[in-house]
């Protein structure tokens, strides 16, 4: 039987893997002190946005919602901000009106792409009048 911490070491392994930080995940201080064969684990607190990506891994939606992803129709990159109708809700990075893409229709995007869109977005705003 593994010891509590490799258990908690995996868990946050596995939950990285699909993108989700439980900033607070740990042993139990008190059990973890205690004869208990077994301490708790700590799941810890964490922001809503973080609480709605986890519950979207879990009902196993893909891309799940706080995902950055692109469109290949257009090439479009924007964040999932959720599932209705069979559909991705999209947004783009920077903000703005959302737009619907089958799901078959998202890929994977890089970090970089991310960025260079909020930088763009960014500079957008700034030579507004």
């Amino acid at each position: 039987m593994r010891s509590t911490e490799e258990i908690v070491a995996s868990l946050r392994e596995a939950l990285t893997g699909v993108g989700v930080v439980l900033p607070s995940l740990c042993v139990d201080p008190v059990t973890g002190a205690s004869d208990e064969p077994f301490a708790l684990v700590v799941l810890g607190r964490c922001n809503v946005r973080t609480a709605e990506k986890l519950a979207s891994v879990l009902r196993g939606e893909r891309p799940p919602v706080g995902a950055h992803v692109v469109d290949v129709r257009d090439g479009r990159v924007g964040e999932v901000m959720g599932h209705v109708g069979g559909k991705v809700q999209l947004r783009p990075v920077g903000g703005g009106r959302e737009w619907d893409c089958p799901p078959e229709s998202t890929g994977p995007v890089a970090q970089g792409e991310v960025l260079r869109a909020r930088v763009r977005e960014r500079n957008r705003e700034v030579r507004l009048p």
